[in-house]
């Protein structure tokens, strides 16, 4: 009688005992590498979800968080656990838009920060929320227009 092979388990990876990503409200710094001058540092978050406290229905934004940094800067693993921590909370637009800016301006003390959230669209209305803070005393730079060219490919026309 002929033996038929034996089919082994399929092996499955064991859980760490703590998971390498979870959701969390602690925003970490680090030391700002150039704080002798301003610059622009920008975070494109389009996949913030939190839920509508009223109906529990899930809401969808893009956050983009431009800021002048002073002495620290956000780590941006703790930027990405910090805005996934609002997954399982209800929160009307404003008030977490404005917590987010009350949190990392905790965290970080920046020049100037703005952060501009675009949720989707509800009930046939799309709201953007926009709020920023500038240091007290802080000048920024005076801007400086420079001419715009067009692109070039190296091909002829």
């Amino acid at each position: 009688m002929a033996k038929t092979p034996s089919k082994a388990a399929p092996k499955q990876r064991e859980m760490p005992p703590n998971p390498p990503s979870r959701p969390s409200k602690e925003l970490h710094v680090f030391p700002n590498p150039a704080p002798e001058r301003d610059y622009v540092i920008q975070f494109q978050i389009p996949e913030f979800t939190c839920h509508c406290p009223l109906t529990g229905q899930p809401d969808f934004a893009h956050f983009t968080i431009d800021m002048i940094a002073d002495k620290h800067c956000v780590e941006l693993k703790s930027l990405k656990m910090y805005m996934w921590s609002y997954r399982d909370e209800g929160a009307f637009h404003e008030k977490v838009t404005n917590t987010i800016m009350d949190d990392i301006i905790k965290a970080t003390n920046p020049r100037f920060i703005r952060i501009t959230a675009k949720w989707f669209v509800r009930g046939g209305i799309y709201t953007n929320v926009v709020v920023e803070q500038a240091k007290k005393g802080w000048k920024p730079a005076p801007r400086v227009d420079l001419p715009v060219h067009g692109a070039e490919s190296g091909l002829l026309r």
